[in-house]
């Protein structure tokens, strides 16, 4: 049987599976890797040179945060939501993050609020879906992030993980099908309530925010009688000689 090098050093363990989890998660969150995509334990391993120890402490790691899904006996996949689902993730969301904004608001740094308003600015000039994506991602969880309530802030987190493909679909068909750049009021309208700290209009405005991305959804699943991405079973895209390549977890 081989021995695992890390048992010696735990240390080490701990940084070649932070690092595992770190490099799975920025594929998962570009939308390189997508829904439903197995995860091939023995590449991973081979890739990184480690053993499956610091893969499987990865692994559930980014379970923890939504992005993987494993079962006994059926390995690992990126996880994977239908329109239903993402549906009831979104009425959750449109509950828990006005109170997250709400109880972060007060509590932000004159720093921060310069912080976020780059961010708005920076979004209003992207010329990429994924830079969009990733600074919206950003400019959300930051005006969350002084809310004090880490349980809070890791549910929302595993919220935002779960949906990013539903994201990506929602921005790429509502804003930008004509093209980038373009403009969303609605950061604009959340940002001039946190430079007013004003609090209730913070929240309203996050609220109708999360709200306009499910009724497209709805929308969307009753105009096309399905989820409007490919389903569980479909076979995403990898990168040449990507370790990750793998069936979909439904083959």
């Amino acid at each position: 049987m081989a021995r695992d090098d890390n048992e010696d050093d735990p240390s080490a363990g701990r940084l070649m599976s932070e690092r595992i989890a770190s490099e799975i998660r920025s594929a998962v969150l570009s939308g390189e890797m997508r829904p439903g995509m197995r995860i091939r334990q023995e590449l991973l391993a081979a890739h990184f040179g480690a053993s499956r120890i610091p893969v499987r402490e990865a692994l559930k790691q980014l379970e923890n945060e939504g992005l993987v899904a494993m079962a006994p006996n059926r390995g690992a996949w990126i996880a994977d939501v239908n329109s239903e689902e993402s549906i009831e993730i979104y009425k959750i969301r449109e509950a828990v993050e006005p109170l997250a904004i709400g109880e972060s608001v007060p509590n932000l740094t004159d720093d921060d609020v310069e912080t976020l308003d780059r961010i708005v600015r920076e979004l209003e000039h992207v010329t990429t879906l994924e830079e969009y994506i990733q600074l919206d991602r950003e400019f959300h969880l930051r005006t969350y992030s002084r809310a004090g309530m880490p349980q809070l802030l890791a549910m929302v987190e595993r919220f935002w993980n779960s949906t990013q493909h539903f994201r990506r679909q929602f921005v790429n068909e509502t804003y930008a099908k004509d093209g980038l750049p373009f403009s969303d009021p609605q950061h604009v309208l959340i940002m001039d309530a946190i430079r007013a700290r004003d609090v209730d209009a913070a929240q309203v405005l996050v609220r109708l925010h999360i709200r306009r991305t499910r009724v497209v959804i709805q929308t969307t699943e009753r105009g096309a009688g399905q989820p409007p991405i490919a389903g569980r079973g479909a076979l995403p895209r990898a990168r040449r000689g990507s370790v990750y390549r793998g069936k979909s977890r439904n083959e």
